[in-house]
């Protein structure tokens, strides 16, 4: 199992809350996170002010002990993407709950993991900055435990990384995987040709090795159930390919990777066909939305809606707004806007509604975000909807996860019953 620096993950708690953190309690200034955690502050009348975005406890640990299960179940490594929440205490529970390591997107993200100790990350990018390629380079030198997959998709890119590699001079080779791509859609290679080229100028160099093949597979154009799989077969061609070739000589385990948040099943289906090779293969799966599912995008394409009685993903994001104006019939207008919801795969959807007068909760029935301004929600009241007055809390659920958790930078972590025994820290 991977690991994490439980230090530095215990650190986390000794921050001090103040004016960076909003949404939490006025009167915590000062104490340290882990101060505040011990109070477990009640969410509605421990002085929280609203907005707040919270996560659910029960969610949370319910989507981690899913997919644990179902990745094992499936014979699939999971190497969850770790741009979705960039927050070390849920790495350390996604790999408790037996991820192989995280996968990052860019240099930057690897320097947050590496802060607080991964040691196994796939890093789903061409990297050619030289001074990112150093700094790589380094930490692959000082921590012979660290491993790092990176993806080349181009003979000029192989290029660029050999000559930076070279001029650190380092001994230990950087491990990387060929990507396959599709056309019209996002990086990598797009012919299996132009894959070989690439192999080829890997095998040429003495800083690289080649250790498998990855890709992506939500980017395909119009992508249905028959267009990822035959993407998937063409990736695992490649691979089988790659291998009769020679290709992975002296490779202790061949990586065949793929696996967003939509398709996780097809990849589980063609991966399970893939042939036997000359070295074991990690099947490693990259889903990293599952953490928090959504009331969204991913509510709508996770493949647990085909998956019948293999179980069912949580939404585990909150943000509970106020109402601060009832101005004319048929509107209301909530303190939460564009500054604090995610708004790029659809609007936040008003869920609950918790009485300003008596704490009691009931659904958020006829209420519809309209639009978002800044710093405001336009809320239209349907006729015949319960009374909606300055005051109340409304709850929303979100779509998109990753462009909810970069606008918190420290989010409660809520029971059902509105206790707030723990501080989730993002790094954006």
């Amino acid at each position: 199992m991977a690991a994490i620096a439980d230090d530095a993950v215990a650190s986390l708690a000794r921050e001090r809350v103040d004016h960076r953190f909003r949404g939490l309690p006025p009167d915590a200034d000062g104490r340290t996170v882990g101060e505040l955690a011990a109070e477990r502050r009640s969410l509605f009348t421990g002085g929280f002010t609203t907005p707040v975005l919270t996560l659910s406890a029960e969610a949370l640990d319910h989507n981690l002990v899913l997919m644990e299960r179902w990745s094992a179940g499936h014979g699939l490594a999971f190497a969850p993407h770790g741009k979705t929440s960039m927050a070390p205490r849920l790495f350390q529970r996604q790999l408790d709950h037996g991820a192989w390591g995280i996968t990052a997107a860019t240099p930057a993200q690897v320097r947050v993991y590496r802060a607080f100790g991964v040691r196994r990350i796939f890093l789903a990018n061409e990297v050619v900055d030289p001074a990112a390629l150093r700094w790589l380079a380094a930490e692959l030198a000082a921590d012979p435990d660290f491993r790092l997959l990176t993806y080349v998709d181009s003979v000029r890119g192989v290029e660029l990384m050999d000559a930076a590699l070279r001029e650190t001079g380092t001994a230990r080779p950087l491990d990387v995987v060929v990507e396959l791509g599709a056309d019209g859609a996002r990086t990598g290679v797009r012919t299996e040709k132009e894959a070989e080229a690439v192999a080829d100028a890997v095998a040429a160099t003495g800083t690289l090795r080649l250790v498998g093949v990855a890709g992506y597979e939500a980017e395909i154009p119009d992508a249905d159930a028959a267009l990822v799989g035959a993407w998937l077969r063409r990736l695992t061609g490649l691979a089988v390919a790659f291998d009769e070739a020679g290709r992975f000589a002296g490779v202790e385990e061949i990586v065949v990777s793929a696996g967003g948040s939509a398709w996780f099943d097809t990849v589980a289906e063609v991966f399970a066909e893939l042939a036997t090779l000359s070295a074991p293969v990690l099947r490693l799966l990259r889903s990293g939305a599952y953490i928090t599912h959504d009331d969204g995008q991913y509510r709508n394409k996770t493949p647990f809606n085909r998956l019948t009685g293999e179980g069912a993903l949580q939404p585990a994001l909150r943000l509970w707004t106020q109402v601060v104006s009832r101005p004319e019939p048929g509107m209301a207008y909530l303190n939460a806007g564009k500054r604090d919801v995610s708004y790029d795969l659809g609007l936040p959807e008003p869920q609950v509604v918790r009485s300003a007068r008596d704490g009691s909760l009931r659904p958020a029935t006829g209420l519809t975000v309209t639009r978002l301004a800044d710093q405001h929600a336009f809320v239209s009241v349907a006729e015949g909807a319960q009374a909606l007055e300055v005051g109340d809390w409304v709850g929303l659920g979100l779509s998109h996860p990753c462009t909810v958790f970069e606008k918190w930078p420290l989010i409660p972590l809520a029971a059902a019953d509105g206790t707030v025994p723990e501080y989730i820290r993002t790094f954006f």
